[in-house]
């Protein structure tokens, strides 16, 4: 979506990141092939047990748990604790089968200005769960997903398909998906009953080697939106009925032989019909060390305009009858850093634990290119994740 905010953040370290360090596997014993593609795998790939071309031949379990916490100044505010469970596992050298579990408890009040005057609950939670099934026929690969997620006031559910193309040297890879989400709003204040959004969603990308050290992603996607698009729990927030989001994602991976790491780079560009535009820049070196130890520091930019109907406090302030207008600073313009570290340990066996820590921090002077919305707090925010995974 365009507006990125710290509660986004928390679907995003939702992310699987799995596969072991590039020093054990060296130690095991795996060919130069193999290393390359663990230490160069990117998002939304198989894990680095398999080439991005081929069904891996090792499953995995993995178990994480994540704590999330936000404030303001003088003020503590929402709270997140989040167990999920994830597997993958190859039935055969052609078909793969994973998925995910995950529970959200949210508790904890609403952040200043980031829910003016809100009627919503303290206390909420989710469940969520998805499946895929990949199958693979030599040159190209087919996968379909299935999602739902379900909270008090809100059911989502959703699939997708998708095709890989395999170049004949197996240097790069087309992606194509096609996807769509059905969501029913049920607010607790009864403002609607039932409101419908239905989405579809395409995407188009490709994977290129560069070099045996050096690959290179980048994707197109669009997605249209119609339906319930306010925030009921918003005292006169009224938005378009309908969304168009153009995402532009590009991510680099070079490897450092002399010093066993890797260099991470992306970059989004996202351009949303409510009026919005946004930037994402992050950075991040993923560093093996002695004894199964892997160091990955993170750094990330955002930034983002307005809305067109965003309203800048105080309350009601450019309002009219019948027109749209929101005063969610969500869609406000602004500036937001993220640095954090992962670290990996990984042992006999197979077996790998993992912590990550980020902290993130919000203000409307961060914004690029010039100041943002007035008005606004500064907000802050930490994730701590850890994780237990097992391949087999």
């Amino acid at each position: 979506m365009g507006t990125v905010s710290a509660e986004a953040g928390v679907a995003a370290t939702r992310q699987k990141r799995r596969g072991r360090s590039v020093a054990h596997r060296a130690r095991q014993g795996v060919p130069a092939g193999a290393l390359l593609a663990a230490a160069l795998a990117l998002p939304g790939m198989l894990p680095a047990t398999a080439n991005a071309q081929s069904a891996p031949d090792q499953g995995v379990v993995q178990l994480n748990y994540l704590s999330y916490r936000d404030w303001q100044p003088g003020k503590a505010r929402m709270t997140v604790d989040s167990p999920m469970f994830y597997a993958l596992y190859p039935v055969s050298d052609t078909l793969v089968v994973e998925g995910s579990l995950v529970y959200d408890a949210m508790s904890g009040a609403s952040p200043l200005y980031f829910n003016v005057l809100s009627g919503a609950s303290i206390g909420d939670y989710r469940t969520a769960g998805d499946l895929k099934v990949t199958k693979y026929f030599g040159s190209y690969a087919v996968s379909a997903t299935g999602v739902i997620s379900s909270e008090q006031d809100f059911l989502s559910r959703g699939g997708a398909v998708a095709v890989q193309f395999f170049s004949d040297d197996r240097n790069r890879t087309w992606t194509f998906q096609f996807g769509g989400n059905a969501d029913v709003i049920k607010p607790t204040n009864d403002l609607v009953v039932n409101a419908k959004r239905h989405t579809l969603e395409f995407m188009a990308g490709v994977t290129q080697n560069l070099s045996p050290t050096q690959v290179i992603q980048s994707n197109i996607t669009y997605s249209t939106g119609h339906g319930y698009y306010d925030d009921p729990y918003k005292p006169l927030d009224t938005r378009p009925d309908h969304r168009n989001v153009v995402a532009w994602l590009t991510r680099y991976n070079q490897y450092f032989g002399a010093y066993d790491a890797t260099l991470r780079l992306g970059y989004r560009l996202l351009v949303d019909s409510f009026g919005s535009v946004s930037n994402t820049f992050d950075a991040s070196w993923v560093q093996a060390l002695p004894y199964g130890f892997t160091v990955t520091p993170a750094l990330r930019y955002y930034t983002q305009s307005a809305a067109d109907f965003y309203m800048n406090p105080p309350f009601l302030s450019g309002f009219v009858e019948g027109q749209t207008y929101s005063a969610d600073t969500r869609l406000a313009a602004f500036g937001a850093w993220t640095a954090g570290a992962t670290v990996t340990k990984s042992f006999e066996k197979g077996w790998s634990v993992r912590f990550r820590g980020d902290f993130y921090r919000q203000k409307p002077d961060w914004r690029l290119g010039g100041s943002g919305s007035p008005g606004i707090e500064s907000f802050s925010a930490r994730w701590l994740e850890l994780g237990l995974a097992k391949t087999f």
